[in-house]
């Protein structure tokens, strides 16, 4: 007994010495695009990284708040300013831009904060440090193509996390065509049941975005990635078009419950509904506050971008007004304390904890902008949801949810305090809505692993594999005419056209010769 007790000893010491026993990975974990919503989310995948043990060198826009011994920040400062370039103003008064809009707007930003991020002192120093290495590189997978260069600069494989969902484009990096007759377009909420227009758009749509991205918006990107990696990789950079090709693992902030069955590879794994967790106890005054609500409560909040507190002021004071003329209690995440003479059953507060709000089971509705994380939670709680989009994705995030049977919606530049009182109302005293909700909630929760912890297991599963090649198709990497079989069908046909065009030629230079013959016989007859 002795013995095999020294000899387990020795073996523990043995196995500790070596290098990668009981050490975690070295991870490059980058969310360069300043949304303060997207690193909210991005960052329950970094948590979870540093709770297994593993070193992330973090690049971001937002300083923790619960630091870790395992984790080295380097943040970007000053952050890129949005509303400087895209001002708050303009967001109230439009209803809904195009998508081909859109897809500039988002072009247009992707570029600017790319740049912005590389031009932060820190970021350089990180481009052209000389002892750095990381087992893997783990980047958001929102319009920052040129940080793919990341992957090359350390020589390891490369996650990216979709904040938006799915896209043509991620399609493509895994070998897969998207069939643009079934899946609509990342910004179009259409079924796959689309109409004979609904098609038609959604085919000129995603071949306007593969062409302008392809040839206007990566060459950008390429340049960028020049001006900054130049010198560090050492002989020709690679294309960044290439680099994503090269990308081992996509995780999609998608769930089947609620999103759109499509083709898929090994290596796009849906994780949405990662950020959700068991919910925390509440500080005292808003547990009292929905504890003793009699008639339930309804949860008010505009995002972490546009704020409660840059609605106009009459928007405010219509919201007031109909607030108060509710029975029910109102909890409004409103960022300061201007907001004046409050109804007696309102609370406001400049931060909620919003997932443990929503998980209260006072809680009687959800009024939102629509904001893809938000109607996830409210989803997963089911909460019915009255959403007012402003701009993005939520257009598409409401009418979807509308659509469900759980959601109504409003026009934020045409809301009056009557339609927000009626609809309220309808969403609280109509019990299909709230029938709808907990159906929803019942698929979404429905997983056999939680999605964080899937994330955290095909994450280290890159690493172990050292990139996990088999994940993906090769279609990744063919022409798109050898995908398609363009080749071989043009040989078959090519085949095809001899194999009667040479027997027809040769008949009619028989016939020819025939004909010529009794000509000449006929006159050798007269």
């Amino acid at each position: 007994m002795e013995m095999q007790l020294q000899w387990k000893c020795w073996m523990l010491l043995f196995l500790i010495g070596l290098p990668e026993f009981g050490a975690g990975s070295r991870i490059l974990f980058m969310g360069p695009f300043p949304a303060p919503s997207h690193w909210l989310w991005l960052e329950h995948f970094q948590n979870d990284l540093l709770r297994q043990g593993h070193h992330v060198t973090s690049v971001n826009n937002h300083p923790t708040k619960h630091p870790h011994e395992n984790l080295t920040e380097i943040i970007i400062s000053p952050s890129f300013d949005i509303p400087k370039y895209f001002p708050k103003e303009n967001i109230f008064s439009m209803q809904f831009v195009s998508d081909f809009n859109n897809l500039e707007l988002w072009w247009t930003i992707g570029l600017m904060t790319t740049e912005h991020a590389f031009k932060d002192p820190k970021v350089k120093k990180l481009i052209e440090s000389k002892d750095d290495h990381y087992d893997l590189v783990i980047l958001e997978q929102f319009f920052h193509e040129a940080f793919l260069m990341f992957g090359k600069r350390f020589n390891c494989p490369v996650v990216t996390i979709g904040t938006m969902g799915y896209a043509d484009n991620i399609d493509h990096a895994m070998g897969i065509l998207t069939p643009w007759s079934l899946i609509p377009h990342l910004l179009l909420s259409h079924t796959d049941r689309m109409t004979f227009g609904q098609r038609a758009y959604n085919a000129y749509l995603s071949l306007y975005d593969a062409v302008m991205r392809r040839w206007v918006y990566l060459p950008k990107m390429q340049k960028l990635a020049e001006k900054y990696f130049q010198g560090s990789i050492e002989g020709i950079l690679p294309n960044v078009l290439d680099l994503e090709r090269n990308i081992s693992l996509v995780l999609i902030n998608a769930h089947r419950s609620v999103d759109l069955p499509r083709p898929s590879m090994p290596g796009l794994i849906d994780v949405g509904g990662a950020h959700i967790q068991k919910p925390k106890k509440l500080p005292t005054d808003l547990q009292n506050f929905l504890d003793n609500a009699t008639y339930g409560v309804i949860y008010f909040s505009m995002g972490s971008y546009v704020k409660s507190t840059d609605l106009p002021q009459e928007k405010t004071a219509q919201i007031l007004k109909a607030f108060g003329q509710l029975k029910q209690q109102v909890i409004w995440k409103f960022e300061n304390d201007s907001i004046g003479d409050l109804p007696s059953n309102v609370m406001i507060k400049k931060w909620m904890p919003q997932n443990d709000i929503l998980a209260h089971p006072n809680v009687k509705l959800f009024i939102t902008h629509g904001g893809i994380f938000g109607t996830q939670e409210g989803i997963y709680w089911g909460v019915p949801m009255l959403c007012v989009p402003l701009y993005g994705d939520q257009h598409r995030n409401t009418i979807k949810s509308v659509r469900e049977g759980y959601a109504r919606s409003l026009v934020f530049s045409k809301l009056t305090t009557d339609d927000l009182v009626r609809n309220i109302e309808t969403l609280i005293n109509d019990p299909q809505y709230k029938r709808s909700a907990l159906e929803v909630s019942q698929r979404f929760r429905d997983n056999p692993i939680h999605p964080l912890a899937e994330a955290t297991f095909w994450i280290e599963y890159i690493i172990r594999h050292r990139g996990a090649r088999h994940l993906k198709s090769h279609g990744a990497f063919i022409p798109l005419h050898q995908y398609l079989l363009l080749d071989d069908l043009g040989c078959l046909l090519l085949g095809a056209f001899l194999a009667i065009w040479l027997p027809w030629r040769k008949i009619r230079r028989v016939h020819k010769w025939w004909l010529i013959e009794e000509s000449s016989d006929k006159l050798n007859e007269g």
